[in-house]
């Protein structure tokens, strides 16, 4: 190995490869709805150049374009979901309308965050049970053939929003590897969608958490995930199928962020978003700078 080589190599990962470190805007939820602007601004003298949305947040596009502006932040992401579980925009919707929402924002990739409920499951909580239990629950009933199904609906979605400048992909949680025979759901979504419509963005703590191997996963579908959720996981974790984890801070847990990094960026991935899951250890800004100033040095 050269001087030169070897010097590039220690740089850190992010500044070596020109890219900037995201967040996620679900990790400052409550922050975030109280005082966006205020939190923006925490966000961007952390050193994030780039959020993704989950939701609007309660504004109007034209509101969060001048939040993210204001804050020097460029917002490149939002999650949209496909069917109506609350308010908010969803792929189910006006899909003209949303694009140019979106568009107005800055945004150039729509994620489906999770997976299309089918129209036969009724919504609707048990006695003593959250929004997570429910979809634990349903989650776990889902066939393969609902999997196609989903899949063909990211394809459709995706055509359309292709023709309106934007790409539409798809973000995991670890229900999707819940063994069906040989198969499980992420390995449908992958097989069933059109590559050259839609992408994938991993979610390395819930792949994680599923006790699946990201790294074999991005070697395995080279070219299909383009983006990242930088999540981090105790080792306390046990593999599960069901939305659960035990989180912590980018770092502080048992997946190798010096190798996955260059390896993520080898398949393809170009966006990387910070996100952590509740409870959290600290508040959520100082455990969201713990990740940034982790990510900023780690040479990767």
């Amino acid at each position: 190995m050269t001087s030169g080589t070897a010097s590039a190599a220690a740089k850190p990962f992010f500044k070596r490869v020109g890219l900037p470190i995201g967040v996620q805007l679900y990790t400052l939820g409550p922050d975030a709805q109280k005082d966006l602007g205020g939190t923006l601004a925490a966000v961007s003298k952390i050193g994030f150049k780039t959020v993704e949305l989950a939701g609007f947040l309660g504004h109007t596009p034209v509101e969060l374009r001048a939040a993210f502006d204001a804050a020097g932040l460029k917002c490149t992401s939002a999650h949209v979901g496909g069917r109506p579980m609350g308010p908010g925009p969803t792929l189910s919707g006006d899909l003209g309308k949303l694009a140019d929402d979106l568009k107005t924002v800055g945004v150039k990739t729509v994620v489906m965050p999770l997976f299309y409920l089918p129209d036969r499951f009724e919504l609707k909580l048990l006695p003593g049970e959250d929004g997570g239990g429910l979809l634990r629950r349903l989650g776990g009933q889902m066939t393969a053939d609902d999997w196609k199904w989903n899949a063909e609906f990211l394809n459709q979605k995706a055509e359309i929003l292709k023709k309106s400048g934007l790409r539409l992909g798809y973000h995991n949680h670890n229900n999707e590897f819940l063994p069906l025979g040989q198969t499980n759901g992420m390995e449908i979504l992958l097989k069933e969608t059109d590559p050259s419509l839609v992408t994938f963005e991993m979610d390395a703590g819930w792949v994680t958490a599923a006790g699946h191997d990201p790294f074999a996963m991005l070697k395995e579908h080279k070219g299909r995930f383009t983006l990242m959720h930088v999540k981090d996981i105790k080792a306390s974790t046990k593999p599960n199928f069901e939305l659960r984890q035990d989180p912590t801070e980018v770092g502080g847990g048992m997946i190798n962020w010096p190798k996955l990094l260059p390896a993520a960026y080898a398949a393809g991935v170009r966006e990387f978003f910070v996100e952590q899951e509740p409870p959290f250890a600290h508040p959520r800004l100082e455990s969201t700078r713990i990740s940034y100033d982790y990510l900023a040095s780690v040479a990767g």
